[in-house]
């Protein structure tokens, strides 16, 4: 469909050489003064005008104003047969595009023309892409049912539209990435950058330079002035991914910037005043680090404003059947095929996997079980990948070799404790065959510096039944015997 032009001109013979320029690569439509043009515009909805600035009862500019005010999008190019330096300062100030005097050149005009109805189809295209970031970054858009995951939709929903520093917490392939987009696409920041920056993948020589930039000349390859992530964030969102990764020296400095909202480029003197809002995520301990002295505990504080704990999917297995679904559905779009699902079989062996990779392990999978379901309407077990099938240390519940909460006789459940405890103790330091009392007696010693914290208490509630059962125990042997 061709683009439709107003003109808005008093002089007829103005009119008719425009549209002659135009047509017919462009539809045009003509009026004579403001107010037939103000109709038109109103009526016909063009993609651009090229308005005379003196029109008989009111001027140009006056017209310019009251299109600014009805719509943002339709580009104006102002026409004038004086060259008054003021009048086109005064056009641009008001909206106009562009401004062109009388008389014209016709390759100038459909230059111009052509100029400004490509950038509104690339601010048209920008905003679209916007408005599919946010809606994709909708906080309600994270996958999960799971109680945990629900608490973390209410904290994102409750601190998104705050400039408050927000700290992520979680193993790697958790989503912590995508929970930070969430916060700033829900935010009102949400038009503004979102720089995201993996502090583990820089080397220390580099680091600082990334983060506040270089002024040219300040080291051997500073070729030209950098500009650095807090300045490209600026006035939106820094995520800082692995942050426990960082040098004593990055981390002073960072704590600076965190403190003063300010910086210096690395070789610069002057400095650079920022408004961000920072978000961290780490996998590792960051409490434990600061009790090393590996990480500076006056910037754990700064950081550790608002905590967001994202749990592994193993301790979230009503999620599972939810994000494979999910996680199909995407790639069903993504490659235009029809319709798939998961048989019971491949929900069950999905959900029995303990996902050691988590959700980022999760979407790789699924995509390879995508591929060889090719000609398929239903992923079957045989359509997953083998690891799946022989990876017996869990079975859904949360226990390791099926210690659910009932139904499995005292005798055979104080077996698969052993199982556990042999298992799991495995490459403990010095590890050695142990008995039931011995496994109990080394879990209490070590379960809270060689566990993660859900072992642990796995771990407790293990020996608490172990001692409950000590008359069965009597009777009961373990594997190593």
């Amino acid at each position: 469909m061709k683009k439709r032009i107003l003109l808005i001109d008093d002089e007829a013979r103005v009119r008719a050489s425009l549209k002659a320029v135009l047509e017919p690569a462009y539809e045009t439509i003509q009026a004579a003064d403001a107010q037939e043009g103000l109709e038109l515009f109103r009526k016909e909805a063009p993609h651009l005008v090229l308005l005379d600035v003196i029109l008989p009862g009111t001027d140009g500019l006056s017209v310019l104003q009251t299109i600014r005010a009805e719509d943002r999008t339709a580009p104006v190019i102002m026409l004038t047969g004086t060259k008054s330096v003021k009048t086109a300062v005064d056009a641009m100030k008001f909206g106009a595009a562009d401004y062109l005097s009388k008389p014209f050149d016709v390759e100038e005009l459909r230059i111009i023309v052509d100029r400004a109805l490509k950038d509104q189809e690339l601010q048209r295209e920008v905003k679209q892409l916007r408005a599919q970031v946010v809606r994709r970054y909708a906080f309600h858009n994270l996958i999960g049912k799971s109680p945990s995951m629900q608490d973390i939709y209410t904290k994102i929903e409750q601190v998104a539209d705050s400039r408050t520093t927000v700290f992520i917490s979680g193993e790697s392939g958790t989503g912590k990435e995508l929970v930070a987009k969430a916060l700033h696409y829900n935010s009102s920041r949400r038009e503004r950058p979102f720089i995201a920056l993996n502090c583990a993948a820089l080397p220390e020589t580099l680091i600082e330079s990334e983060l506040f930039g270089h002024e040219k000349g300040s080291f051997t390859d500073a070729t030209a002035r950098r500009v650095g992530q807090f300045e490209l964030a600026n006035t939106g969102t820094l995520f800082l991914d692995e942050i426990g990764d960082l040098s004593a020296m990055t981390q002073a400095k960072l704590l600076r910037v965190l403190q003063e909202r300010e910086f210096t480029r690395v070789g610069g003197v002057q400095s650079i005043k920022v408004d961000v809002r920072i978000v961290t995520a780490t996998n590792k301990n960051l409490e434990e680090l600061v009790r090393k002295g590996q990480f500076r505990e006056d910037l754990y504080y700064r950081i550790n404003v608002i905590a967001l704990y994202l749990p592994p999917l193993r301790e979230r297995g009503e999620d599972v059947p939810l994000l494979a679904k999910h996680f199909l559905a995407k790639r069903i779009e993504e490659e235009n095929r029809p319709p798939q699902e998961f048989s019971k079989d491949a929900i069950d062996l999905l959900s029995r996997y303990p996902w050691p990779g988590n959700v980022r392990e999760m979407e790789n999978i699924i995509e390879q079980a995508f591929i060889w379901s090719k000609g398929s309407d239903i992923i079957t077990p045989e359509h997953l990948p083998t690891i799946l099938k022989n990876d017996t240390r869990w079975d859904g519940s949360g226990y390791p070799y099926g210690l659910q909460e009932d139904g499995i006789p005292q005798l055979a459940r104080i077996v698969s404790l052993a199982q556990a405890f042999d298992h799991l103790t495995a490459e403990l330091p010095g590890r050695s065959p142990l008995s039931i009392d011995d496994a109990c007696q080394h879990m209490r010693a070590h379960a809270g510096t060689h566990f993660e914290p859900k072992l642990t208490e796995l771990f407790t509630r293990v020996i608490q039944e172990c001692k409950a059962c000590l008359p069965a125990m009597a009777t009961a042997t373990t594997p190593a015997d």
